[in-house]
């Protein structure tokens, strides 16, 4: 079984317990894949306390949080979170699991298309257009709502899978993440289901016709909805009348308080070679292939360290999760102050359709070329290489 899966549309009659494990395996990287995206377009934002800043931050930490509880409701079922050799593969089309297959999507700065993206990739399906209705998970919550729908067909195997534990951590009672043991009470497939309603309450709202969390989250904007504040400029805010939200009338709900474009690092969007080509014909490149490469490094022992957590002693979790948080706060600096100090010579830039002719066209939609064009991270799994040579 493949660490991630591109597709599991398997027919509904046949998602047993083994189709779950793989279907979280699946949500997990999925969930992962999201945060090279968004923390890209964060650390490109050259002043990071603006509003901007502040929502992509706060989604990445809650996409943090669905991939803990994804893990959790895995190995809660016997199944064990494999995190160590994620890659998601940018730029592709689609996410892991087979989920919006339409959407074509790579390492970017901040930006108008990104967001755009970004939208897409959080949508609720009420806001979605017709055209994508044939998909077998055109959002991100189509996937989770198969998920759910499988663990209560399973009901009684899980039940009694889940009395028995598996071999893998539950991670994150300490600090507020979902975690699902045994309790008396409490039925597990409540638990399991819980787990699915909190992802998709932040992540697209709490209930069709809303891109709101809902009280239990203080009502905030969910992750399309503080998308769309970005894309809108303004603040969300109900309309007065009331006014039914559409695809129509979804620019209704934005006239709130004004909120300031940023000033944005014009980072190239990484193309699938990680900017070898590129480091190839730059006169500083065996500097910036060393700082990118730190990069990776650290990135690469996040994910290990991620892994260990759940898979790992139990009695080591603890400071290992905090060997994972230095390394988070490194990979700001090494971006911030490091790769994206280094400019892509001119010369580089004007060659780049010769270079990259497949991904001419992406680079140039996701880079301002007519300004001074500099590196940004781009995220590569080492253990992940190591592990597909």
């Amino acid at each position: 079984m493949s660490v991630v899966a591109d597709q599991i549309g398997t027919a509904p009659s046949q998602r047993d317990v083994p189709w779950l494990h793989e279907a979280l395996q699946s949500a997990i990287a999925l969930e992962h894949s999201t945060l090279p995206l968004y923390l890209s377009a964060m650390f490109s934002l050259e002043v990071q306390n603006y509003p901007t800043y502040n929502a992509i931050r706060s989604v990445v930490m809650e996409e943090m949080v669905h991939m803990a509880i994804a893990a959790n409701m895995l190995a809660s079922i016997g199944g064990t979170p494999r995190i160590k050799d994620l890659e998601p593969g940018f730029p592709r089309f689609g996410l892991p699991g087979g989920a919006e297959p339409d959407l074509n999507v790579g390492l970017a700065k901040l930006s108008r298309p990104q967001i755009k993206n970004f939208m897409r990739l959080e949508s609720p399906m009420f806001l979605m257009p017709d055209e994508y209705a044939s998909e077998d998970y055109p959002t991100i919550g189509r996937l989770y709502t198969a998920i759910k729908e499988a663990i209560v067909a399973n009901a009684d195997q899980l039940r009694t899978v889940f009395a028995g534990g598996g071999s893998a951590n539950q991670v994150g009672d300490n600090i507020g993440f979902t975690t699902l043991n045994p309790t008396p009470g409490l039925d597990p497939v409540d638990q399991l289901s819980q787990g699915i309603d909190e992802i998709l309450a932040q992540g697209e709202g709490s209930t069709s016709g809303t891109i709101q969390s809902g009280p239990e989250y203080e009502n905030e904007e969910s992750h399309y909805g503080k998308f769309a504040e970005l894309w809108y400029g303004r603040r969300y805010e109900e309309p007065n009348p009331k006014v039914t939200l559409t695809s129509e009338t979804e620019a209704e709900f934005f006239k709130g308080t004004k909120i300031t474009w940023p000033v944005v690092v014009n980072t190239l969007a990484v193309p699938s070679d990680g900017y070898e080509r590129i480091l190839a014909r730059d006169p500083n490149g065996s500097s910036v292939r060393k700082d990118l490469e730190t990069f990776d490094e650290v990135y690469t022992e996040i994910m290990g360290q991620l892994d260990d957590m759940w898979n790992g002693p139990s009695d080591t979790m603890w400071p290992t999760f905090g060997e994972a948080v230095k390394g988070m706060t490194d990979l700001r600096v090494l971006s911030c102050f490091n790769i994206m100090r280094y400019h892509v010579p001119q010369p580089v830039i004007a060659d780049l359709e010769s270079l990259y002719p497949n991904e001419y066209e992406f680079l140039s939609a996701y880079t301002d070329l007519d300004k001074p064009v500099f590196y940004g991270p781009r995220f590569r799994n080492l253990a992940a290489a190591r592990a597909s040579a």
